[in-house]
């Protein structure tokens, strides 16, 4: 479990809400032009299973020891932190940060996954007043970012805090919402 904890009352609650709102909107509206994942989707390499001891690109994380939505970016001609592709992430907000920092860098991305939670048996549960969602990290429970909603702005938390929590299937975005309220944004990455 992520001993990471982020303080959400008082003024932080709202500057964090305003921020995350803003980015996950930013999100959006800038995905539009990175295109749908930097080429044809039946020539992407598949999705990975997230090996045992991977950590985040970002964080550093040790990724399956913590709960949330997972993402791996293929790179054409990249060593994602000098390894081997898929880069990896236990957040989707910091796979979004690192693809906005390599596309400024002038990476091109080829593939795109997210953690589908329509595809999976997922499930909330309380730590420390939290509610978290539960970890997959199995190449079958991811799609591409473009294929998905995610739930922005919810009280359900992955590692890294709020998180945007993708599906593909609406009667399953209806179960999370009222678990955890939020609102719905559409990408096309």
């Amino acid at each position: 479990m992520c001993n990471r904890r982020h303080a959400d009352d008082g003024p932080g609650l709202r500057r964090r809400r305003v921020l995350f709102a803003g980015a996950a909107v930013g999100a959006a509206a800038l995905s539009g032009c990175l295109g749908g994942g930097g080429g044809d989707q039946a020539s992407a390499p598949p999705a990975e299973t997230i090996p045992e001891g991977a950590t985040c690109e970002v964080c550093g994380m040790n990724i399956r020891q913590n709960p949330g939505p997972s993402a791996e970016i293929f790179y054409r001609d990249q060593r994602p932190n000098d390894h081997e592709n898929p880069a990896r992430f236990d957040s989707t907000w910091e796979a979004y940060q690192y693809e906005f920092e390599k596309d400024d860098a002038g990476w091109e991305d080829v593939a795109f996954y997210v953690t589908d939670h329509s595809a999976v048996d997922y499930r909330t549960f309380e730590d420390g007043g939290d509610t978290f969602i539960s970890r997959h990290y199995e190449a079958s429970t991811f799609v591409p970012a473009a294929d998905v909603t995610y739930v922005v702005d919810s009280e359900v938390k992955g590692a890294m805090g709020r998180d945007l929590v993708g599906f593909t299937e609406r009667r399953t975005r209806s179960r999370s919402s009222r678990s955890g309220a939020g609102r719905w944004r559409r990408t096309t990455r």
